[in-house]
């Protein structure tokens, strides 16, 4: 698998070493543009504080700064709001210089305002007893020895609230042994078979502050319709055995009050498989080889005649009608970037904007959200997926990912590992698609954008995919009779919807919000954009990040 693979380099490198509270601010002027409101504007404004902890944390790395971490050391984040108002973080085990390791799994933290978290510890302690039983029972079932020693990766929590007094946190086990001879999955080890299976379990508690959790046991593994055909004929054979892969849980509750699991990661696609709602588990399931239809249906796959694929980390959340599949795409060091397609039914077909039916012909999905960017004066950020989307039960929604800082970031050759948690707002385009904000969240003041503050000097970054590149800013700057008088559109014209705080450039909608100049020294608020292209074809279909100088 794509993440074993991974994390047996990334770890070797590693031992080397807000809540939006939705309160729209009344501006005290005028709806007119005069020079009077900018002052006003900004006076409003004066007295915000950003964040400054830093992005480089490595200093502050080791485990007994845990509770100065804030941020730092979150990988695969899932993000839950709780009925004591609090917002719950869970996260795969990997952090720098393997700080976590040896203290527990599924580390948890929490924030009243998604800025300020603090360190809550794990939420496992030790691996299921259930694991190395079931593996085993499996194992006699196909004529193979038992494991006698396990090595388990730790990967990839979804935590939700399932009712009042009631959480579950759907959590990844991989058995990081060889199918064969059940050793170790080392390149010495290796004997011509795959590596073991990975198992989805459930835990669930009553109360997320205790970080009391129940373990309730499997709730799916990987399945194959290759029956006992475990061979492999090299470490270069990417012909997966698995073709449903139990990693990257995502859950939901449909408004209809059906439950569901979509999981899935680059073998074959993404399944959806529907849950007891009693239980959190599916209603029933045959052995995980031959007729695996128990298994889940495949929703998407971005290449459907081949068993390796660089997709994963699906996340599911109900919109307005639709629901929306958030995608991860490529390897997570650097290239990763986020996707997103959308259905009426929670089992598809899903749709990309450019119309491509990705269930039904797999593809490409589009549009791109995030991808690995670079504003000035700062080294940027790579990495940057495997979200979380939820929102605040007030209409407001935000994206929560590790970002990681480029290679050889301030002179450290193993700044690729530094993992800083990112949480960005959302906005929804006009016909209905997502986007998210170039800048991190910062509970900046949401006062009312005024057009007089949109003139002059931007940085725009046109979101074009370049696998494993950062996309780079360029300037722009917004002139006076609404002429572009240099760099990005320069040109062309620009516009302003004051109600819905859209700037349009050339006609490209370009959706406000102000939020945290993170590349600033000292740090301050500025006013951010993010935009789709008006054009559904792949090949117009672009996605922008702008942020104000």
């Amino acid at each position: 698998m794509k993440k074993n693979l991974f994390f047996a380099t990334a770890l070797a490198l590693l031992s080397l070493t807000a809540c939006n509270e939705s309160t729209e601010i009344v501006d005290s002027v005028s709806s007119s543009s005069s020079s009077s409101e900018l002052p006003t504007t900004r006076a409003t404004l004066s007295g915000y504080q950003a964040p400054t902890y830093a992005d480089d944390y490595s200093s502050i790395a080791d485990w007994s700064n845990r509770g100065s971490w804030n941020l730092a050391n979150v990988h695969d984040p899932t993000v839950m709001k709780a009925d004591d108002g609090y917002y719950y973080m869970y996260q795969t085990d990997a952090s720098y210089g393997n700080a976590m390791d040896g203290h527990g799994h599924f580390f948890c933290r929490r924030s009243k305002d998604l800025v300020n978290w603090q360190w809550v510890g794990s939420t496992m302690r030790s691996y299921p007893s259930w694991v190395p039983t079931k593996i085993n029972e499996y194992r006699a079932a196909e004529g193979l020895s038992p494991i006698k020693h396990f090595r388990y990766g730790y990967w990839a929590p979804c935590a939700r609230k399932v009712s009042t007094g009631l959480y579950r946190m759907y959590y990844c086990i991989v058995v990081d042994n060889y199918i064969g001879n059940g050793l170790y999955n080392d390149v010495a080890n290796f004997d011509n078979t795959w590596t073991e299976r990975a198992f989805i379990g459930v835990m669930e508690t009553s109360d997320p502050a205790s970080n009391v959790w129940t373990d309730k046991g499997m709730v799916i593994c990987s399945s194959t319709d290759k029956g006992f055909d475990w061979s492999r004929s090299s470490l270069s054979d990417w012909n997966a055995y698995f073709k449903f892969n139990a990693i990257d849980p995502s859950y939901i509750i449909c408004p209809n009050g059906q439950h569901y699991l979509v999981y899935g990661s680059w073998h074959s696609g993404i399944s959806v498989v529907q849950l007891d709602p009693s239980t959190g588990k599916p209603y029933s399931l045959g052995n995980p080889w031959g007729d695996i239809s128990s298994y889940g249906t495949l929703i998407y796959s971005r290449n459907l005649s081949s068993r390796w694929q660089a997709s994963e980390a699906p996340e599911i959340i109900y919109h307005d009608g639709y629901y929306y599949l958030f995608l991860a795409y490529d390897e997570l060091s650097v290239a990763y970037n986020t996707r997103v397609v959308r259905s009426t039914s929670i089992t598809g077909p899903y749709y990309g904007k450019d119309g491509r039916n990705v269930t039904a012909k797999g593809g490409e999905a589009y549009p791109i959200l995030t991808h690995p960017y670079r504003f000035d004066n700062h080294s940027g950020w790579v990495g940057i997926s495997h979200c979380a989307v939820f929102d605040d039960g007030a209409g407001n929604y935000w994206y929560a990912s590790q970002g990681r800082l480029p290679a050889n970031t301030n002179g450290n050759a193993y700044s690729n590992a530094i993992m800083m948690g990112h949480v960005r707002s959302i906005r929804w385009t006009q016909d209905g698609w997502p986007v998210v904000m170039p800048e991190r969240y910062g509970n900046v003041p949401q006062l009312t954008i005024l057009e007089s503050e949109l003139k002059g000097t931007w940085q725009n970054i046109t979101m074009t995919y370049q696998y494993g590149q950062q996309c780079t800013a360029e300037s722009m700057t917004l002139g006076s009779g609404h002429k572009i008088t240099a760099g990005f559109h320069s040109g062309g014209t620009w516009s302003y919807d004051k109600t819905n705080a859209i700037l349009y450039i050339d006609g490209i909608p370009m959706y406000l919000q102000r939020e945290v100049d993170w590349e600033a020294s000292p740090r301050t608020w500025t006013i951010v954009y993010s935009g789709l292209s008006n054009y559904n074809s792949v090949n117009n279909l672009k996605s922008y990040w702008g942020k104000r100088n």
